[in-house]
């Protein structure tokens, strides 16, 4: 058989079911979440109708991302049964063409799918995300009490040059007050407490001074009671700068966490590092899935209908996301290496799809 027909013969039958996971998976979040949260906020916040559908469209790219490797996983388990079904696996087999050889578009079409999904993640959905949360918090929730946030980290450029990075225990936009403050200026300046006064000035108190040396040796150069703090931001310009790590692509968070790590010596850098890990590892999880998919498939004997291949998918998705949380929550508390915790389901079930894969010629 020529290899492009060969080729356009695996890749067909499962370019349906794929689009058709896309579709149903899509309509499983929206109706379970998105629709829930727009009503709740039609009813109890009183909100109008044309915000809440904007709110629904920044939402969508990450929904979407978010479903590809459970469609490549029911793209492949369906169409791989399709052709069993049918024969058709038989018929190769008959005429030399190993499984392995089977698996090579699907294996590069998985890989395709799962850069396009990477780069959405660090470009379009952080971009979406941000864009979410800021209507959800100054447009939505406007009329509120603002939050007191935690743990905010703050840039500032000169000349295209990080300057300076100030990281933020607690920031209370409402009190104008700031607790345990560090700021990092390659100087190392030390803890300290900020308040806003009437001239719209942040003042720091009971601050202390160190110097870092290239060694790592830290001296402390100075106490002072207060002191003016160089920041021209109001505390709702503050609010408004922050973002949280995980509405950060993984190429910011690693600055992100680069930056924690030197003012902040260590504080939930492990949960920090798990994020990183996952951001990158759950796009690659459309190969696993769609080997995982393709290798069961093509082992289960006699037809099925589509919905026992959708009820299959479903249960291995949820045994996936299962073995995820249990890792990250494993990471995130130190018990962990976040490396594992990342990666460690993509381990777990990359092993599942090779013994699966092998038990096709086998059979």
């Amino acid at each position: 058989m020529r290899r492009g027909l060969l080729n356009k013969l695996i890749l067909g039958a499962c370019a349906g079911p794929f689009m058709f996971g896309i579709l149903i998976f899509v309509l499983i979040f929206v109706a379970g979440d998105l629709l829930f949260q727009a009503a709740r906020l039609i009813i109890e916040h009183g909100v109008a109708f044309s915000v809440v559908i904007r709110l629904f469209f920044y939402r969508m790219p990450e929904v979407v991302v978010m479903t590809i490797p459970m469609s490549s996983l029911l793209a492949t388990l369906l169409g791989m049964s399709t052709l069993s079904g049918n024969s058709e696996l038989i018929a190769l087999k008959s005429l030399g063409i190993s499984f392995k050889r089977i698996l090579r578009p699907i294996l590069l079409a998985s890989i395709l799918i799962s850069i396009i999904a990477l780069t959405l993640n660090e470009t379009f959905v952080p971009f979406a995300s941000l864009a979410a949360d800021r209507l959800m918090r100054f447009e939505i929730l406007k009329n509120q009490a603002s939050a007191v946030q935690e743990k905010v980290f703050l840039r500032e450029e000169e000349n295209g040059k990080l300057k300076r990075v100030l990281y933020v225990d607690e920031l209370d936009p409402d009190a104008g007050l700031m607790a345990g403050i560090m700021m990092h200026a390659f100087n190392d300046e030390g803890g300290l407490t900020a308040t806003l006064n009437q001239n719209s000035q942040w003042w720091i108190e009971d601050g202390r001074m160190y110097d870092v040396s290239k060694t790592g040796e830290v001296n402390l150069l100075l106490r002072f009671e207060r002191q003016r703090l160089a920041i021209k931001l109001s505390p709702q310009q503050l609010q408004r700068s922050t973002r949280k790590p995980t509405d950060m692509s993984a190429r910011e968070l690693w600055s992100y966490i680069n930056q924690a790590q030197t003012i902040t010596a260590g504080t939930d850098i492990a949960k920090l590092w798990v994020i990183f890990h996952l951001k990158l590892a759950v796009p690659w999880a459309c190969v696993i899935m769609a080997v995982l998919g393709a290798g069961f498939g093509a082992s289960r004997r006699g037809r099925s209908g589509g919905g026992v291949g959708f009820g299959i998918s479903v249960g291995m998705v949820f045994a996936y996301y299962v073995v995820m949380s249990l890792c990250r929550a494993l990471g995130e508390s130190g018990n962990l290496p976040a490396v594992i915790a990342g990666w460690g389901p993509n381990i777990i079930f990359f092993a599942l799809a090779i013994f699966f894969a092998m038990r096709v010629d086998k059979i």
